[in-house]
């Protein structure tokens, strides 16, 4: 296996982003070259880390065009901290993006529950934007056994 230069370089970012902030930011996650591009644009520049999201999601869906999932994230949701975005992707889906929801104060609550197509198996990536520019991620794995956009 092989990396590009464009790997090489964000690993390197991440790697001492994650030495000078202590942690070691989502480094368990694989995302394809799709969705890491919508991720760094979503992102504009901030580190997703690991917690504040709920991801619920079957572990086996029998049917991929159509996966139920909700995400929830803790958030006040007040002026001076609340969720802006939350985007759902589906990371080895021929188009990742599944879906991106906008909040403000005034939603109350960032939760949203839908549901999804997904190709084959794969893992489902929810990421949170907040007001001061943080920015969230969590996956799940979701089996799919039959159906799909392909099986």
């Amino acid at each position: 296996m092989s990396i590009n230069r464009r790997q090489f370089i964000t690993a390197g970012t991440v790697s001492t982003a994650a030495v000078a902030l202590g942690s070691f930011p989502y480094a368990a996650l694989a995302f394809s070259e799709k969705s890491q591009t919508l991720i760094d644009a979503f992102a504009a520049g901030a580190v997703p880390a690991e917690g504040k999201i709920t991801l619920t999601a079957p572990e086996i869906a029998e049917n991929g065009n159509t996966v139920p999932v909700e995400v929830s994230v803790e958030s006040p949701m007040s002026e001076q901290d609340y969720v802006t975005e939350i985007m759902l992707l589906g990371n080895d889906n021929p188009a990742p993006s599944l879906a991106t929801f906008k909040y403000s104060p005034a939603s109350g609550l960032a939760r949203t529950s839908t549901r999804i197509r997904l190709a084959k198996t794969q893992d489902v990536i929810a990421l949170a934007k907040m007001s001061d520019g943080r920015v969230f991620v969590t996956s799940k794995s979701v089996k799919v056994t039959i159906g799909g956009c392909g099986g």
